[in-house]
């Protein structure tokens, strides 16, 4: 285990290096003006000498890969000015993880109570309401569903605000200004997590062990709880980590609907004014989730279902 996870560090190391460089590049591509509409040639031109956006873009690549290897991923340009971008991705993480976690809190254990429930009641009323709910937020993006939230409770109804609170502590009210946010994450999480939960469910249920365990004595709800429902979990950890850097995905727009400033804010906001070293910033920062978030589901299987070695020997 310890030789596999070691040649798939190096191998997130490589797969890191390789969309940094492809973001430098396509960046670049972005038309904008990093001074701004209406700025002054004197200013436009210091910023391109601050930055070296006078060079090659071969020269700028070298300055940037020798500054990135040292871990000074640059300043920020446009969006807040010559300050280390380093120090704002840190500052916007708190807020964005919180939203995400909290989402993740709601999303599983309601996706897979409904993943159960649709397989013990398969072909039923109960069964049917779960699959038409499925469908329903598996097609609809969570920024339809951000939209719709803040306009019947926010507006119509007035039962939540708007906006977040942006309060520097935790607070119960901050908690209830991120509860619509929060549902908007969740509902495609949770229609993805039943759907897999219920055809895992089902297949297990139906499986010889489970004739087994029964054969040994076990109840229906004992073999339910003790195996089908377990071996269930494996296929899941494929989905359920890396939910998290979908989560991430989603949140960019839901942020900036509901006025929260985290990292989608800021990714949005970093190439909508050619804030180039930001934008590159935010985009290592999700590119690490999901190398990391692959990583684990890899050695989650071998804590989920021990009969799983990755990286052992062939006769192992």
């Amino acid at each position: 285990m310890t030789k596999y996870i070691i040649k798939r560090l190096i191998a997130m190391m490589i797969t890191l290096f390789i969309i940094i460089s492809l973001s430098f590049f396509a960046i670049r591509l972005i038309p904008g003006d990093i001074a701004g509409e209406g700025s002054s040639p004197i200013i436009r031109e210091a910023l391109i000498q601050r930055y070296h956006l006078d060079k090659s873009l071969g020269e700028q690549y070298a300055i940037f890969i020798k500054n990135f290897l040292s871990f000074d991923f640059g300043e920020s340009i446009t969006l807040y000015p010559r300050r280390p971008v380093f120090a704002i991705i840190i500052d916007k993480i708190p807020l964005t993880l919180q939203l995400n976690l909290f989402s993740l809190a709601l999303t599983i254990p309601v996706g897979l109570a409904c993943g159960i429930i649709a397989a013990l009641r398969k072909n039923t009323i109960v069964d049917h309401a779960i699959s038409t709910m499925v469908v329903f937020n598996v097609s609809v993006p969570s920024f339809i569903f951000a939209s719709i939230l803040q306009y019947i409770f926010a507006y119509k109804l007035g039962w939540f605000p708007f906006l977040l609170e942006l309060d520097s502590n935790f607070s119960l009210s901050k908690f209830v200004s991120m509860i619509l946010p929060i549902l908007a994450l969740s509902f495609g999480g949770i229609a993805t997590i039943t759907r897999y939960m219920r055809a895992e469910l089902f297949e297990a249920l139906n499986s010889e062990y489970m004739l087994l365990s029964k054969s040994k004595g076990l109840s229906q709800t004992q073999s339910t709880l003790r195996h089908a429902i377990r071996n269930s979990f494996i296929p899941l950890c494929n989905i359920i980590i890396p939910m998290f850097m979908g989560l991430l995905g989603g949140s960019m727009v839901v942020e900036n609907i509901f006025g929260i400033p985290g990292i989608g804010s800021l990714a949005a906001g970093s190439i909508q004014t050619s804030d180039y070293y930001l934008t590159i910033a935010v985009l290592f920062f999700y590119s690490l989730i999901g190398l990391i978030s692959m990583l684990l589901v890899d050695i989650s299987y071998g804590i989920v279902d021990p009969r799983i070695r990755m990286g052992g020997k062939s006769n192992e």
